[in-house]
C-alpha cells in the first residue's frame, strides 16, 4: 500500500485513452513516469461497462505533481472540453514557452492570453513567470501596457511584454 502524500491529486476522467494521455504527458514533462496503471477487474465490468483487464486507472507524476487517469467510459457531462479547468505551467525562458506550447497546443482556434488546448482536450496556460513581476509593479501604466500587450497574444512573447513595460 502507498501512502498519499499530496493533499490534491489532479483527476481527469477519460472516456477512453488515458493510458495514451499519461505516456504523452510523461513525455513533455521532465522528471515524470507513470507510476501505476490498474486493470478493470471482472467484478466492474457490468457496472462500468468496460472489459475487464482493460486499464481502468493511470497513477503519473508529472514534474513532481501526482495525477490520476480514469477510463470511465462516456458519461454524459463528464468531458474535458471545458475550459473552466486548466493547468498552469510557468515557464522561466522564452525556449520552455515555445517547447510546451509546440507540445501541448493541438487547438490553435482555442489558444488566447497563453491558454492552449492539446489532443486530449485539457485546457493549459502556459505563462511566463515574469508576468506576475511585471503584472505587479506600482505603476499603473506599466501595468496597463503590460495587460494590452498580453491580452493581443496567443502565446505569451516575453520580450514583448518586456518592451511593452518598458514603454518601447
Amino acid at each position: 500500500m502507498v501512502k498519499v502524500t499530496q493533499k490534491i491529486t489532479p483527476f481527469l476522467w477519460f472516456e477512453k485513452g488515458a493510458e495514451d494521455a499519461a505516456e504523452y504527458y510523461v513525455s513533455v514533462f521532465k522528471n515524470s513516469k507513470i507510476k501505476k496503471i490498474q486493470k478493470y477487474p471482472e467484478a466492474a465490468e457490468e457496472v462500468s461497462g468496460q472489459k475487464a483487464g482493460s486499464v481502468m486507472s493511470v497513477d503519473l507524476e508529472l514534474d513532481g505533481v501526482n495525477f490520476q487517469f480514469l477510463n470511465g467510459g462516456k458519461i454524459p457531462n463528464f468531458d474535458l472540453t471545458s475550459s473552466a479547468i486548466s493547468f498552469v505551467v510557468t515557464c522561466d525562458t522564452q525556449e520552455e514557452i515555445d517547447y510546451f506550447w509546440a507540445k501541448l497546443s493541438a487547438v490553435p482556434q482555442r489558444e488566447q492570453c497563453g491558454w492552449c488546448v492539446d489532443k486530449f482536450g485539457v485546457t493549459w496556460q502556459i505563462v511566463p513567470n515574469v508576468l506576475n513581476i511585471l503584472l505587479s509593479d506600482q505603476d499603473q501604466q506599466k501595468v496597463e501596457r503590460v495587460t494590452a500587450c498580453f491580452l493581443q497574444m496567443k502565446k505569451f512573447d516575453i520580450a514583448k511584454l518586456k518592451k511593452a513595460y518598458e514603454g518601447k
